[in-house]
């Protein structure tokens, strides 16, 4: 492994682990920094021990480095694999019957890696598709897409699709929830997309009876494929409460317009929590299990949503990325039309 390969392997597995961004961006600055400086100028300061005297280049970063140059397989990576795995738990078998994942997002918005890397990334994971789900206008912390930035998006799809056959990248969206329910994008974009995934992202703390009404409209709207990360938690960090809603009522709508509902994998979101979850497979609503991953090492979080799935009780038959593209497109056309 070269010392390029190795600092993108340990950036690929500090994601994995949702390490601090101020650690990983020390390594793509690392990388920036040998990229530089040219392979053999890299490994003669490595063997000479003078590596870390290069500015970007720190104690871990060094590490890497030199045990890449030395052949050293136990030592600092080996370290962070070991402690990065996602543990296959008793959703492992659901976790073998998933195709693909149906959020994800890129450098198109707020992600970590271009679309061709996360692609690349899932279909070595063994999925069959992925689909581009980068944040709509309105959320522009996260860099969402215009109209005319997501028209350059799906011409950008296309062409990867082309590059990747037969493994697809479908088109996608996370669509904003206005307070009233309505969608961040015009019904005319809408049409356009093959995965349309909705999601509050702002007045989280609105009453419960004004946040049922928001979620209901957007679960009735016929492009609407998927309810994202419904109670908006935070379980890690400085935590956040979750959102309150009928859930009740906002699952029996999801069953009634055909609309899933999301297991956010993310460690950090949980989203639902599983006295939610069980209540969905009550109303007998579809689910997707996905890993709102804004990185590549992050879509490897779908066995911690199986693990969910399988302890709730939920039907893989209703799992709507166990299907197939082909299937999955047709169950969004029927929707939608």
């Amino acid at each position: 492994m070269t010392p390029v390969e190795a600092l993108e392997r340990a950036i690929y597995l500090l994601d994995r682990e949702l390490a601090p961004s101020n650690k990983v961006r020390a390594f793509k600055n690392a990388q920036d920094a040998i990229a530089e400086l040219g392979p053999d100028e890299t490994a003669k300061r490595a063997k000479a021990g003078t590596i870390t005297e290069v500015d970007g280049i720190g104690k871990s970063t060094g590490a890497v480095i030199t045990e890449a140059i030395h052949g050293i397989d136990d030592g600092y990576l080996a370290k962070l694999d070991d402690r990065s795995q996602v543990p296959l738990g008793v959703g492992g078998e659901l976790r073998a019957q998933l195709k693909g994942d149906c959020h994800m997002h890129s450098t198109w918005s707020d992600g970590g890696a271009p679309l061709e890397t996360m692609a690349r990334t899932a279909q070595k994971i063994g999925h069959e598709y992925v689909v581009a789900t980068d944040h709509s206008a309105r959320l522009t912390i996260a860099h969402g897409l215009s109209e005319e930035r997501l028209v350059q998006q799906l011409d950008e799809l296309e062409a990867l699709n082309k590059a990747f056959s037969p493994f697809r990248i479908l088109a996608g969206m996370e669509v904003d929830i206005f307070e009233d329910g309505t969608l961040d994008l015009a019904d005319d974009m809408l049409a356009r997309l093959d995965v349309v995934v909705a999601s509050v992202h702002s007045k989280l703390k609105m009453p419960a009876a004004d946040m049922t009404r928001r979620m209901v409209t957007a679960v009735a709207n016929p492009h609407v494929d998927i309810l994202g990360h419904m109670t908006n938690r935070k379980v890690s960090g400085t935590g956040r409460a979750p959102s309150e809603f009928n859930a009740e009522m906002v699952f029996a709508a999801c069953k009634k317009f055909d609309t899933a509902v999301e297991i956010n994998c993310r460690p950090e979101r949980q989203d639902p929590p599983e006295e939610l979850l069980e209540l969905a497979v009550g109303w007998d609503c579809y689910i997707a299990i996905d890993t709102d991953a804004h990185a590549p090492g992050q879509m490897e979080w779908q066995a911690y949503g199986c693990d969910k799935a399988v302890r709730c009780g939920v039907d893989p038959d209703r799992i709507i990325n166990t299907w197939s593209a082909e299937e999955l497109l047709a169950w969004t056309t029927e929707k939608s039309t």
